[in-house]
């Protein structure tokens, strides 16, 4: 049967982004197929931002890994975390594991970082009984509407990453650098332009200046690309950031961000660009063995709260090393 015979091909969105791919005949194993249509995969991925496969075969966890890796065959650990998650299969793993009452902004994975991941795979093990959908927002959407006096500050100075580790604060340095040796951690911090000072009995600051754009490595477009309204202190609920604040002071807070320079960012900037992604998210509901391809630097994600017991699993894959602001 010709491989056109085998799928369904249609656009979520107008600009076009986010392509849906149903499977037209049942068994079609996804793995099989990206592999026998890979160089057309890459080519929808570097057009659409996303691709939804729908209605494949795709048995658990491992069939999973299997299919992403048919896309790029080396996965990626995660290191340097920002959120909890759980190793299920080979380089497979749990989503971010925060409250199912919790949204999760719009954000490209680990832009925070001196590296990331360049494509992102997700997989609906177990649909939500509710919401809970991974909203996508093209940057060829968000980037045009940037005011330019707040993108030629960001690309001027930068964005400073304040984060502090500790069994009190956010996630343990332990968890995030997966490792208990702190001259290990010292040595990824020197390797990354990251500065760090460890703070008490167990715990770890660090600062990182970090680019505010990226350009895509294939298609030559620039991105937004950084975790500033996200690490934002105005990210957090009024009271929490208050009450955080007097404890441990600003620079306490467990993530901020500011400009390069040193400088705060003010909360309406934030807001900004957090209202931005909102407006141009694209959604759809869960089923059962979807799989969703987002390309890192075209496409920001996010998660709805839920309810019900909602299994999505994570692979990342393309590491890219920032050359850049450090």
């Amino acid at each position: 049967m010709p491989a056109t015979d085998l799928v369904r091909l249609r656009p979520l969105d107008d600009e076009p982004f986010l392509l849906r791919v149903d499977a037209a005949v049942q068994g079609l194993e996804l793995d099989r197929w990206i592999t026998d249509n890979h160089h057309r995969v890459v080519a929808d991925l570097d057009r659409y931002g996303a691709v939804l496969f729908r209605g494949f075969a795709v048995d658990g966890p491992g069939a999973f890994g299997q299919a992403a890796r048919a896309i790029s065959p080396g996965l990626l650990d995660y290191l340097e975390r920002a959120a909890p998650r759980t190793e299920v299969a080979d380089k497979v793993f749990t989503s971010t594991e925060f409250n199912e009452d919790q949204w999760i902004p719009f954000h490209h994975e680990m832009s925070y970082a001196h590296n990331w991941p360049g494509r992102l795979y997700f997989y609906c093990d177990v649909p939500p009984a509710s919401r809970g959908a991974t909203p996508v927002a093209s940057e060829r959407a968000v980037l045009p509407r940037i005011p330019a006096e707040v993108r030629e500050r960001f690309e001027r100075h930068g964005v400073l990453y304040v984060r502090n580790y500790g069994p009190d604060l956010d996630l343990p340095w332990q968890e995030v650098f997966q490792t208990t040796d702190r001259a290990e951690v010292e040595e990824y911090c020197r390797a990354s332009g990251t500065q760090f000072t460890w703070v008490g009995r167990d715990g770890l600051r660090t600062r990182s200046i970090r680019q505010a754009t990226a350009r895509h490595p294939r298609t030559g477009e620039t991105a937004w690309f950084n975790h500033a309204h996200l690490f934002h202190a105005s990210n957090l609920p009024t009271d929490v950031s208050a009450a955080l604040i007097g404890e441990f002071g600003l620079d306490g807070l467990p993530r901020n961000a500011y400009y390069g320079d040193g400088s705060p960012i003010e909360n309406e900037v934030a807001d900004l660009i957090r209202g931005l992604y909102r407006e141009a998210a694209v959604s759809f509901l869960w089923e059962k063995n979807d799989v969703l391809v987002v390309d890192n630097f075209l496409a920001t994600h996010a998660r709805e709260p839920f309810s019900g017991d909602r299994r999505i699993l994570v692979a990342m894959s393309d590491l890219y090393v920032n050359r850049g602001i450090q």
